[in-house]
């Protein structure tokens, strides 16, 4: 359900640039997080069937997948909060808040390492390093994104996010298993 509001929250937030191109001034970068963070969403759902494979559920466990989709939900709100008018656009506010969202965005990769150990050692198995390597990246990209307001950085760091989901998408998620 969590996840389910936090793609309604990124599809209200293009919906809203798309019905009022003049009072929300789009920016590519903002729009390629965008993207990204929707693959993220879709391919989250798609790897939580993974938990079916836990026979017996506690608490703790439920607590902390709700809490990691809670803060799935957080990013997108971020990404596209209610009001913008004191930032001139979306490109003011990516740079303004970028600490906010990168730092955030540490914390969904630093979940997912626990969200793969969770899963059990036959799980972990399936993708060997792969998993640890890719939230590696990420973590130290954002580390350094919160740090480099620089466009250029930003723009490639945007668009080597959604290639490099596309990527761990294609090779670790084309079926169930």
């Amino acid at each position: 359900m969590i996840l389910g509001l936090a793609i309604a929250q990124l599809l209200r937030g293009v919906s809203r640039i798309v019905q009022h191109p003049g009072k929300f001034p789009v920016y590519w970068v903002h729009l390629t997080w965008t993207l990204f963070l929707f693959l993220y969403l879709v391919h989250f759902w798609w790897w939580e069937f993974a938990l079916q494979r836990i026979s017996q559920w506690t608490f703790p466990l439920y607590f902390f997948l709700a809490l990691y989709a809670t803060l799935l939900y957080l990013i997108c709100s971020l990404f596209f909060p209610d009001e913008i008018d004191e930032y001139e656009g979306f490109r003011n506010y990516f740079y303004y808040r970028r600490k906010w969202l990168f730092a955030f965005m540490i914390l969904v990769f630093s979940l997912d390492f626990v969200d793969t150990a969770i899963k059990g050692p036959a799980y972990r198995a399936q993708f060997g390093t792969m998993a640890d390597v890719r939230d590696i990246i990420f973590i130290v990209l954002c580390l350094l994104a919160m740090k480099i307001g620089n466009r250029i950085f930003q723009g490639i760091f945007a668009c080597l996010a959604v290639l490099l989901e596309i990527l761990y998408i294609v090779k670790t998620s084309l079926t169930l298993s």
